[in-house]
């Protein structure tokens, strides 16, 4: 069927609906809608261009134009259960505490999300920030109801059903937009609860405005503290770059803050909190947290290492998936840490949310000196995916139950096998950023994949789902579970693993595949040719790194569709290629 995906942004779900229908053969081309550079005349003309059969729309702030909707079957997909309407579903999920809630495709029309109902899915909400939630279990339901519809769709004699008649049964409940007057937190009076509650719903947008140190700002971001205390309101402490703030019952840690933009002044972007009050922050105790602590403690740092039996499990989770240059030193502080244990398989757990997105562009952006700050974050970034890669008294598995991008995703794959949750997408490029990348990506990409495909995946700059990556090589597992199961599904095939009689035949091969790679050409040799590339892209005048940058941390709409969504790519290639390193197929595989 050729589809026009229409979107206000290309963003995790509108990339998630992408991959997914281009795997099933679906034609397909995207259309951007962003004022004022792309509004509706933009909308109309692709229209024309395109000529599908069907508009969809995974993300869209914006309606759809009557002319549109009335000449084109147009649907669109609503993250709230029938009867639910407004822009900010999610956030009044969250603030009121629904445990479960789903998502509906519905058909544009004159009434907002009023539309005829062609599919709806349920699916839980438990307690995490709201951009996890809508990664994870809205993503889900939302490609589940997408599926669905337009396999009714396509049949021909489905009748969507009417959100109104003697066959209707739900309440319209029409919300407004959730203002940041909903989002305000009383600190002399608010619990821990409601405190996290409230920060949960606008973890990654728009944050919650709130002053602080004689400043506005909005806060990203919340997690519990079961230990500190102080007076209601104050700050107590840091760790990570975050800070810790009192409730009426306990405190809170908040990761990431962003000023308030001034009247006429240019858009602001989050960075860690610590970073981000500068100056501003008194004196306090940094608070760090032991790397192994007991599973009940409720606190939260980017880093955490337990064992079970002969596995180690290094979990990290970094804001936004994005790694600055302490937080790569920290987490391969943490590496060899765990890699001094007596373990034979060591799991990269980045948790059920983003594995990683690569170096920190936002405090990149922050830094006196951007292009020194770029220069360090990537050479940061490849001690540490040298580390994995010369590790080889161990197998490495790098578990992904949550997307990874650029460096991120090289990262993942440095490690001698990739496990992937059925939701995540790999987008193994840096090209959108104007940059060649580092991270021996010229090593790892061709060593799974081969040269020919590794250019073109970093060159075509397209999302690939896990299952499309199990394919192509780049996934060795595929782990279907929601989000929630993902934790437990990797330690059960961890344990596996480890209990493999074929384990330590391949820790032997391993080294041996690793001393030949060696002698064929040198890890530095790769680091070296890249680096040579990055350098002119940061310190040379005229290259658009610093102009993208700039533009993708502000979050400024674009000027025009992008070219390589206007029109279909190729499809991904069905067949697997072989990987002449590849040891004794582990159990269950």
């Amino acid at each position: 069927m050729r589809i026009l995906l229409v979107a206000s942004a290309f963003n995790s779900l509108t990339q998630r609906v992408f991959a997914e229908l281009r795997d099933r053969g679906h034609t397909l081309a995207v259309q951007l809608v962003a004022p004022p550079a792309l509004g509706d005349a933009e909308l109309r003309a692709a229209v024309r261009r395109h000529r599908p059969e069907l508009l969809l729309a995974p993300m869209l702030r914006s309606a759809i134009p009557p002319d549109v909707w009335s000449a084109h079957p147009c649907l669109i997909v609503h993250p709230g259960p029938p009867g639910d309407r407004g822009p900010s579903s999610l956030d009044w999920a969250i603030h009121e505490g629904a445990t479960g809630w789903g998502v509906t495709v519905l058909q544009a029309g004159e009434v907002l999300d009023g539309g005829d109902i062609w599919a709806e899915v349920r699916c839980p909400l438990p307690p995490v920030g709201k951009s996890d939630l809508y990664r994870n279990e809205i993503s889900d339901a939302a490609l589940a109801a997408v599926l669905l519809a337009i396999e009714r769709f396509d049949s021909g004699g489905y009748a969507p059903r009417p959100q109104h008649g003697p066959g209707w049964d739900v309440a319209d409940h029409t919300r407004p937009y959730f203002a940041q007057a909903l989002r305000r937190i009383d600190w002399t009076s608010a619990p821990t609860v409601e405190v996290l509650r409230t920060l949960r719903a606008a973890d990654s947008r728009p944050g919650v405005l709130d002053e602080l140190l004689g400043a506005e700002w909005y806060l990203h971001g919340g997690h519990p503290e079961d230990e500190l205390r102080g007076e209601p309101g104050a700050l107590i402490a840091t760790r990570d770059g975050a800070i810790c703030r009192a409730t009426t019952d306990g405190a809170v840690w908040i990761p990431q803050l962003r000023p308030r933009r001034t009247p006429g002044g240019p858009a602001t972007f989050k960075l860690p909190a610590v970073t981000a009050l500068g100056d501003r922050l008194p004196p306090l105790p940094e608070r760090p947290a032991p790397l192994e602590r007991p599973a009940n403690r409720r606190t939260w740092s980017e880093l955490r290492y337990h064992e079970n039996g002969q596995v180690g499990f290094l979990r990290f989770g970094f804001p936004g998936g994005a790694m600055s240059t302490g937080q790569c030193r920290r987490l391969l502080e943490a590496y060899r840490y765990a890699c001094r244990r007596p373990t034979s398989v060591l799991v990269l757990d980045g948790g059920r949310d983003l594995f990683g997105n690569g170096i920190h562009l936002n405090v990149i952006e922050a830094a006196a000196d951007p292009a020194a700050e770029s220069w360090a974050n990537i050479n940061a970034m490849d001690d540490l995916v040298a580390a994995i890669l010369t590790t080889c008294d161990r197998l490495v598995v790098a578990a992904l139950g949550g997307n990874a991008g650029a460096g991120g995703a090289m990262l993942a794959l440095a490690a001698d096998e990739v496990w992937c949750r059925d939701g995540v997408l790999l987008n193994p490029h840096y090209k959108l950023m104007g940059l060649y990348g580092s991270e021996y990506w010229t090593y790892i990409l061709p060593r799974r994949v081969g040269g020919a495909l590794a250019q073109r995946l970093t060159g075509r700059a397209l999302p690939v789902t896990a299952a499309a990556a199990q394919r192509l090589g780049l996934v060795d597992r595929l782990i279907p579970c929601p989000a929630e199961e993902f934790g437990v599904e990797t330690a059960r095939y961890a344990a596996l693993l480890a209990a493999s009689p074929h384990l330590q035949d391949r820790i032997t091969a391993k080294k041996a595949a690793r001393e030949r790679d060696e002698a064929a050409k040198p890890l530095r040799t790769y680091r070296a040719e890249e680096l040579t590339v990055m350098r002119r892209q940061f310190f040379s005048p005229g290259e658009p790194y610093h102009v993208l940058r700039g533009a993708f941390v502000r979050k400024e709409p674009p000027v025009r569709n992008p070219a390589h969504l206007a029109a279909e790519p190729p499809a991904v290639p069905a067949v697997r290629p072989a990987r002449a390193d590849a040891g004794p197929t582990p159990p269950g595989t």
